[in-house]
């Protein structure tokens, strides 16, 4: 909730890695129970405002501009509930949390998955938590995808919310992975510079589109070397929806266990022999086996550099224990 021009209002915070599109579109998926066509016709009345200012329908949305209607407009976000979800942290005072997000967990809620998520364990943890960043996301300056595990930065403040986005949007903060990916690289690290944006004949995906994407760096190193599978680490140069799988998919890399960006057909590749045995990986995993394992951040009140580092969880680790080398035994 906010203030414009001396009235209530409600506002939200476009993602810093959101694709651009309609103001329209990008509401009808944010709010709850809400038609277009009454958001097209607010928007048209001067109701809703774009960085404080009026738009059209039209008018296509960019990452960290601010959305705000009165708050009796009728426009109304998913409602947060508290929920007693556990949260490992790693750091917390009043600026900041650091914490390891387990697989499986979802960042915030959204239209069909209102509950169960990061920012309902949040209320829960903070009774009466009121951060910066939008009615529905509050104190999430990045995210990390359901099925990925690792180390996030959470916002309990305005002073480190707004450092935080800066970070973000800079790409001052360090964020590393480790992924288990399919095939063998040719070499031993390099760097993916494809630009990122809505895939033009799948809309829930991601996509390498140039040059109509948003630009996209990942950096890539192998770790380690199997029969059919290789261990990576991969540092963000920026950070897209989707960034690390689409641009390993693009190498012929796909994530091992990632049902969308082809990380599941990697077993068509094999001959038959072999295909039982990938299967049981799978299902061991039962996921992407993707961790975020490096976070590093400048402290939103003295600056102060801090770095924290995640093992990866029980189920990669099992199935990394599993795996032998090239003509291993």
């Amino acid at each position: 909730m906010g203030t414009v021009d001396g009235s209530e209002r409600r506002w939200l915070v476009v993602d810093e890695d959101a694709e651009e599109r309609r103001i329209d579109r990008f509401l009808a998926e944010r709010l709850a129970e809400v038609s277009r066509s009454r958001i097209q016709q607010l928007i048209r009345e001067g109701e809703v405002l774009l960085d404080e200012r009026p738009c059209r329908p039209s008018t296509s949305v960019k990452g960290n501009q601010i959305i705000s209607w009165p708050a009796d407009a009728g426009l109304v976000t998913i409602e947060l509930l508290p929920e007693a979800i556990p949260i490992l942290a790693l750091f917390e005072d009043e600026d900041l949390l650091v914490l390891h997000k387990p697989p499986g967990l979802v960042v915030h809620p959204a239209p069909g998955h209102p509950r169960g998520t990061l920012v309902n364990a949040l209320l829960h943890r903070w009774p009466g938590w009121r951060a910066p960043g939008g009615a529905d996301r509050p104190g999430i300056v990045h995210r990390l995808d359901k099925d990925t595990s690792g180390l996030m930065a959470v916002a309990r403040s305005l002073r480190g919310y707004q450092s935080l986005r800066e970070q973000v949007s800079a790409h001052r903060m360090e964020r590393a992975y480790i992924a288990l990916v399919w095939g063998a690289p040719a070499r031993d690290e390099g760097i993916v510079d494809a630009p990122i944006g809505r895939d033009p004949r799948h809309r829930q995906r991601m996509a390498v589109v140039a040059p109509r994407g948003r630009p996209a760096q990942t950096e890539w190193s192998v770790l380690s070397r199997f029969d059919r599978l290789t261990l990576l680490r991969l540092v963000l140069r920026t950070g897209r929806t989707h960034q690390v799988r689409v641009h390993l998919a693009s190498l012929g890399h796909p994530v091992f266990g990632d049902p969308v960006y082809g990380g599941i057909r990697g077993i068509e590749r094999l001959a038959p022999r072999e295909r039982p045995y990938y299967h049981r990986l799978l299902r061991e995993q039962g996921r992407l086996a993707l961790h975020a394992f490096r976070l590093g951040l400048r402290h939103p009140a003295d600056q102060e550099w801090l770095l924290f580092e995640a093992p990866v969880p029980e189920d990669m680790e099992r199935v990394l224990l599993q795996l032998t080398e090239p003509g291993g035994a």
